[in-house]
């Protein structure tokens, strides 16, 4: 019983500091951005967390796309890995299909950007690639 009782508590925990995360991701600050898109990284390549995420998917979606957009290098580069993740995490489904949909665009824009870094260019093709690998249900 103590010990369902602690699991539960852990992912209790787990789950609002992801929630702080997500948060941070809208923060005007670039450094507390990158820290919670790094740190969005590490859980979401550890744990399997597709029920949490699918109710929050377009909320996340929504910052990702704004890091891609206003981020410069590091920023974009994290969004990129954790848009990868995340399309992972939701699968191949409809839900993934939807979050690769909504930031494809924005990939291909900051993929074909000679100005962006070549760390942030090599991000996003690669999340371009597993994402549409994973979840484009369209071949082409």
């Amino acid at each position: 019983g103590s010990e369902a009782a602690g699991e539960q508590g852990q992912e209790e925990e787990v789950e609002d500091r992801l929630k702080e995360h997500m948060d941070n991701l809208l923060d005007k600050s670039a450094k507390t951005r990158q820290v919670a898109l790094q740190s969005l990284r590490l859980v979401f390549s550890s744990k399997i967390l597709s029920e949490f995420l699918l109710e929050r998917r377009l909320t996340l979606t929504d910052s990702l796309e704004k890091c891609l957009k206003k981020g410069k290098g590091e920023e974009q580069a994290l969004a990129g890995t954790v848009l990868t993740l995340l399309c992972l995490q939701m699968g191949s489904g409809p839900e993934g299909e939807e979050v690769f949909h909504s930031l494809k665009p924005l990939l291909i824009g900051v993929l074909s950007d000679s100005t962006a870094s070549p760390g942030a260019r090599q991000s996003c093709a690669t999340a371009l690639g597993m994402c549409c690998y994973i979840a484009a249900a369209d071949l082409e």
